[in-house]
């Protein structure tokens, strides 16, 4: 099960194997049928002249086949199917011992790995090791169970697997869930629904569409069968059962989640139903801040799920699914300062549509596709919202200012002549919060300052043919596919009335000399003009066309794959038009969609080569080769030219809250693309050998190494000669720190800029390959999986190391975040620039990685699972802004990238879970989980700035200890 082939676009697996008359007669003719619980009708296939037999395009699941000669003779074997897996068997046709005996084949890696091109690493756990060990709730959780990935204790960023955080992709029933623009898992579908989970870490084929500079997860959800089952469980972690953290703070936040689920028969062998309903519920009662009390802290979300299997023929089975998700949070975030009212909340909506199918034209030939919809609404909102509309030109109210937006009380500030203290004072007695009856100022009243309305759609469309022939003493496997996908976010960001407010005292004055007392920082497309309009949204999207082709091609001992990933992406932005008389080929139109970039098929033709030897029939030896053109870019929003018109405002009012004027905020704009790019690119190598210990044990061994290069980032045109030298890297006062010489005598990115920039306007930034920019990523990985009568062990061990001068998991203060590709921080100022200290160790490297895990079902109906893991620590880097000149610190290097690094984690979960019979048809489940049992907070996330007092200090940590207790029924 762990060491099998990836085979299909289409949430499915095949079986496929041999019929012998004796050890050494293939027999023809002979007809196999495969049943199954999970398959509304079975599925019958005849074997050829070599006896060899092909049934594809199955529902994941438990299998019995039964194979019948014209004489007679009749022989029934089980075996597993799992996703995106290949199972093989080989059946001896003689007759059963005794009528209805059956027997079961064990399918290991290394016979699957025989069959079709074993030269991929990939992984595949089902619901029965799922369900034994102690994982939580959410599909984010099932990463951990993953080998050679690793364990990570992010909220939005993914884990490292041979690349960046936001490398991954990631799907649900074939449905590409992963967040457009950003990469990282935004879905979060229940545990409970996933049958199968799979894993594609390295060695891809040209089959399945994957293009992941790190690794492709995909699951399938549960289906209904003919029987009728259901099963209603409550999960609950309660606050007092959460170990302290090291600083002493115990937890007051309480979880639980809610699951039901009900399957069966519509109509019996032919139209099967699956439903869900996930509920989880986040809530903390709030303490009460200097302004009084204040509500308590809650996020609840109700998620549906409905799926239908649909047999029209023996050859012919769709599926249909549906997912909606509604989540609501209130006061989510305070301040000690604040009164109740700035609290924020949060809205979101999940749909999730997929419908797909596919059709055995033939015992040879199998057509598959796939439809899918997925949209994520959300939006982060105040829990009170102002009544006051901004508009140009509009007054403040100085009585009303807690109806305005989000105020800031000030502070008095008596040795400052030129601040009005008196004014202030006011404010203070009218708005400030009570100490022992004296006003305070400093603190914050009215609403939360801004509406953030982000949505994320993705539409999708794939098919693939696959034809099975021979040529000679040759046979092959072909497979042509194509996929057509759209990914967009719609973005809208206002402000709560006039957005955050605060009091300037007419310390500053305006461009006309006008001494501002009011300031505010407004969102543009908060205001609205004379007639009522304001800035539209920024809608941004990327249209990805893959076509692939490949042959699996068996010769005696030896599988050979060959295959081609091609495709082509396309950039679409807002606020321009073609205009083919103007040298830029554009002009200005706000709100108008426009192509952006296309990056061609002649530049992402992805080989993928692979050779198996199976030197003893059974266990085997490998080579793959691999290429990837990444999917994931935020350059259609990053760089798109609409961003000019939806900037940060500074807002001004004088002592008695007049208007007077407003400037645009320094912020992004519109950029130009540097001609003839040649795409992100990552090219790997894997080698390894799989081998079977016996019936139980199977083992793989492989090293495999990645390189990425040609990363595209936003950075200031003329950064390769700006006046060569900066920085003081000793003290000296000497600009010392220079642009390489061989990068400085290429000259700007894009020599004609200021002529595009007099005609369209836009931002003196562009966007451009970063010279010399790579990543290197090689690991050395040991497996071995083992099955008992009642018991599962899988192992893993990976020693890796990733290296580089361009760190996608880098490039903020606070990396957990949806953090643009493309265009972040790298490149945009001195101290930023990939020869700016910044080859050397990545953030997501980590040289030792150990997993192990298992369960064991006991005597008296019960099962005891464990998890436990190792790996290495956080490599970190000094920053320091002031030997390159800046008083920022964010991604300016004061030592290689990482030359330091934090201490290594280890930990285990256990679980428990008891079984009770009541009755025929019920059974009562009580389950414990502990996580993190020798309560192990390892610090991570360190804080790197050298002028911090804070300096080196952990600003994260392992969760603590603590106790999950669930409590169901099955029926």
């Amino acid at each position: 099960m762990l060491f099998s082939v990836s085979v299909a676009a289409q949430q499915s697996g095949s079986i496929e194997g041999t019929v012998y008359l004796d050890e050494n007669v293939e027999a023809a003719g002979v007809k196999i049928t495969a049943s199954s619980p999970v398959m509304p009708k079975s599925r019958t296939v005849t074997s050829d002249a070599d006896g060899d037999f092909r049934l594809p395009a199955l529902i994941p699941g438990t299998y019995t086949l039964t194979l019948t000669t014209d004489d007679g003779i009749t022989r029934t074997v089980k075996t597993r199917v799992l996703l995106d897996q290949r199972s093989n068997v080989q059946v001896m046709m003689v007759p059963d011992a005794e009528a209805g005996d059956m027997e079961e084949v064990a399918v290991f890696g290394q016979q699957v790995e025989v069959v079709g091109g074993g030269a991929s690493v990939s992984n595949a756990i089902g619901a029965d090791v799922i369900n034994a060990l102690p994982v939580g709730q959410s599909y984010r959780d099932l990463m951990k169970l993953l080998p050679g990935v690793q364990v990570s204790q992010d909220a939005v960023r993914g884990p490292n697997a041979g690349g960046s955080g936001q490398d991954n992709t990631y799907a649900f029933d074939g449905v590409n869930v992963t967040l457009p623009m950003f990469g990282t898992l935004a879905a979060e579908p229940s545990s409970q629904d996933i049958e199968q989970v799979a894993v594609e870490r390295g060695g891809a084929r040209a089959i399945g569409f994957n293009r992941a500079g790190g690794v492709s997860v995909d699951t399938k959800s549960k289906s209904g069968t003919n029987e009728f089952k259901g099963s209603v469980n409550y999960k609950f972690q309660p606050a007092n059962l959460r170990a302290e953290t090291v600083d002493g703070v115990r937890s007051e936040t309480e979880y639980d989640w809610t699951t039901a689920n009900f399957s069966g028969p519509l109509v019996e062998d032919t139209l099967f139903f699956y439903g869900s309903y996930y509920g989880p519920t986040v809530s903390r009662d709030n303490k009460e801040t200097a302004y009084g009390p204040t509500k308590d802290y809650l996020s609840e979300r109700d998620e549906y799920f409905g799926k239908l299997t649909y047999a029209v023929t023996e050859d012919i089975l769709l599926n249909a699914s549906y997912r909606t998700s509604e989540r609501i949070g209130e006061g989510l975030s305070i301040g000690f300062n604040e009164a109740d009212s700035v609290s924020s909340g949060e809205k979101s909506n999940q749909d999730i549509i997929t419908f797909d199918g596919s059709w055995i034209i033939s015992d040879n030939t199998t057509f598959t596709f796939q439809y899918s919809d997925y949209a994520l609404e959300t939006l982060g909102v105040p829990d009170y919202y102002v009544p006051t509309q901004a508009r140009y030109g509009a007054a403040l109210d100085l009585a009303q200012l807690d109806q305005m937006g989000y105020f800031t009380v000030p502070n008095l500030d008596p040795d400052n002549a030129s601040y009005d203290n008196d004014l202030a004072q006011a404010l203070i007695d009218r708005y400030g919060y009570d100490d022992n009856g004296e006003r305070i100022g400093g603190g914050g009243v009215g609403g939360y300052s801004s509406i953030d309305d982000q949505s994320f759609y993705r539409e999708g469309f794939e098919m693939a043919l696959e034809h099975n022939f021979d040529v000679g003493p040759t046979s092959h496997q072909l497979h042509v596919g194509y996929q057509w996908s759209e990914g967009t976010e719609d973005l809208s960001r206002t402000s709560n009335g006039w957005g955050a407010i605060s009091y300037v005292g007419g310390e500053e004055t305006t461009p006309d000399g006008d001494p501002i007392y009011f300031q505010a920082y407004t969102e543009q497309m908060s205001l609205v003009d004379e007639s009522g309009t304001s800035v539209p949204s920024i809608k941004s999207s990327t249209v990805t066309h893959n076509f692939e082709i490949n042959d699996s091609i068996e010769w005696n001992d030896f599988t050979f794959n060959v295959g081609f990933l091609f495709s082509q992406d396309t950039y679409y932005g807002q606020g321009l038009k073609e205009n083919s008389n103007n040298y830029s080929g554009f002009e200005t139109a706000p709100g108008n969609k426009y192509k952006m970039y296309e990056i061609d098929w002649k530049d992402m033709i992805q080989p993928r080569l692979g050779v198996t030897w199976a030197y003893n029939g059974e266990d085997t030896v490998f080579a793959n080769f691999a290429q990837y053109n990444p999917a994931a870019s935020s350059l259609a929003r990053a760089a798109s030219w609409d961003r000019n018109s939806a900037r940060q405002l500074d807002v001004w009012w004088d002592e008695d809250g007049n208007y007077l004027g407003n400037q645009g905020r320094r912020g992004s704009s519109g950029k130009i693309f540097q001609d003839n790019l040649t795409p992100r690119r990552v090219d790997e190598l894997t080698i390894g050998t799989t081998k079977g210990w016996g019936d139980s044990i199977n083992t793989r061994a492989h090293v495999r190494y990645r390189e990425g290069s040609h990363f595209w980032e936003d950075v200031w045109n003329w950064a390769r000669s700006d006046e060569g030298c900066y920085g003081d890297f000793d003290g000296d006062g000497i600009n010392e720190h220079c642009v390489p010489a061989e990068i400085e005598a290429l000259g700007p990115y894009i020599p004609d800029l200021a002529q595009y920039r007099d005609e369209i306007g836009g931002s003196s930034y562009v966007i451009a390959e970063m010279d010399g920019a790579y990543t290197k990523y090689w690991e050395m990985s040991l497996e071995a999986e083992w099955y008992g009568e009642r018991s599962y062990l899988n192992a893993s061990y990976v020693y890796s190391e990733y290296t580089g001068n361009i760190d996608q998991d880098n490039t903020s203060f606070t990396n957990d975040l949806n953090l643009f590709i493309g265009s972040s921080s790298y490149a945009d100022d001195y101290g930023q620039y990939t020869w700016d200290l910044k080859k050397g160790t990545m953030r997501g490297d980590k040289p030792h990685q150990f997993k192990v895990f298992g369960y064991y079902t006991l005597d008296w109906n019960a099962n005891v699972g464990a998890f436990l893991t190792y790996q290495s620590g956080q490599p970190w880097e000094a920053w320091d802004g002031s030997i390159y000149g800046r008083s920022s610190d964010t991604m300016r290097y004061a030592e290689p990238a990482g030359s330091r690094r934090t201490g290594s984690h280890w930990q285990m979960d256990l679980n428990y879970t008891q079984d009770f019979s009541v009755f025929t048809d019920y059974t009562v489940k009580f389950s414990a989980d502990i996580f993190n049992l020798f309560d192990r907070q390892t610090g991570y996330n360190p804080q790197p700035s050298v002028d911090s007092e804070l300096f080196g200090e952990p600003r994260s940590r392992w969760s603590p200890r603590r106790v999950q207790l669930s409590l169901g029924v099955d029926f």
